[in-house]
């Protein structure tokens, strides 16, 4: 049997929630570990605001570090966005970290919650179109000259969807299961918003932790991974999306918990059976998609 490539696998379901919240439409945190026979077991974390989220991740991540795991950690919101965004900014380098630096920038995630993430949605809007779009959706007292309630009839040159949203989109997977356009940024199951404030977030978290992290595929490429390609690597992040795994809740779980232990689970099964390594190999794109992928909109594991 092959080597496993992980130790312990993170799942997390971020929120773009305002306030303090818990249950639904919260930030979940799972972790799937194994113990000294290699069993594996589960933990959830539930966290009533993202400050407090991100900590309990960080003692979270060293705590298996401290026990010598390799982690992968997986979270639910984008790590890239749309072709054509971060030049439309007129954003230079390498256009995933050029959008991670801007939005480093611009967003204010306080500690209760309370977020800017709308006027940052407005002022993409006018220093990409000068129009209420590509960005859509707030409360009707956020709305205003850049920034609408309601979806736009065009999207203009913008795609609607990242190629890897096509990619499951595809599956015809349950309208509820199914990945939104990072445009949204206002309803159910957003990821707009939600990737702006993870982002923000996992930008920190990410240079705080070194080169011993690295994020796929931005900065290991496609490719099938095995152990020798994943030396010196100590935590390797990566986009999910927890639908893609089921999961149905049990008496008393709400839906996102149950997703986030589903995916956890499915992961930490495909690598004790030698499968998780050919996830991280190069999607069926043409030469211009896979590199749109590889340095700008990201890709979701299992896609």
């Amino acid at each position: 049997m092959a080597s496993r490539l992980f130790g312990a696998y993170v799942v997390v379901d971020y929120s773009a929630a305002e306030g303090k919240k818990t249950g639904e439409s919260s930030m979940w945190i799972g972790v799937m570990k194994r113990d000294v026979r290699f069993r594996l077991s589960y933990e959830a974390h539930n966290p009533a605001t993202r400050a407090a989220g991100m900590g309990v991740l960080r003692e979270v991540l060293a705590d298996l570090h401290k026990r010598g795991d390799r982690v992968l950690l997986c979270v639910n919101f984008p790590l890239g966005f749309p072709r054509g965004a971060a030049q439309r900014l007129s954003l230079t380098g390498a256009a995933w970290s050029a959008m991670w630096d801007f939005l480093a920038k611009n967003i204010v995630d306080k500690a209760d919650n309370t977020n800017n993430r709308f006027q940052v949605a407005a002022k993409m809007n006018r220093l990409m179109t000068d129009q209420p779009y590509p960005f859509w959706g707030c409360p009707k007292s956020a709305a205003q000259k850049w920034l609408a309630s309601l979806k736009p009839d065009s999207y203009g040159d913008f795609p609607e969807f990242r190629l890897t949203e096509e990619a499951v989109r595809a599956r015809k997977l349950p309208l509820a299961a199914q990945p939104k356009s990072l445009w949204q940024m206002h309803g159910a199951g957003v990821a707009g918003g939600t990737a702006m404030l993870g982002i923000t977030a996992l930008r920190t978290l990410r240079n705080d932790l070194g080169d011993a992290a690295k994020i796929w595929p931005f900065e290991t490429g496609f490719g099938a991974l095995d152990v020798e390609a994943l030396d010196g690597v100590a935590t390797l992040i990566a986009e999910t999306h927890p639908p893609l795994f089921g999961g149905k809740p049990e008496t008393g779980e709400v839906r996102d918990a149950a997703q986030v232990r589903a995916a956890a689970t499915a992961l930490a099964e495909m690598d004790d059976k030698g499968e998780l390594g050919d996830a991280f190999a190069a999607p069926k794109l043409d030469e211009a998609g896979l590199a749109a992928a590889v340095t700008e909109e990201g890709w979701i594991l299992g896609a």
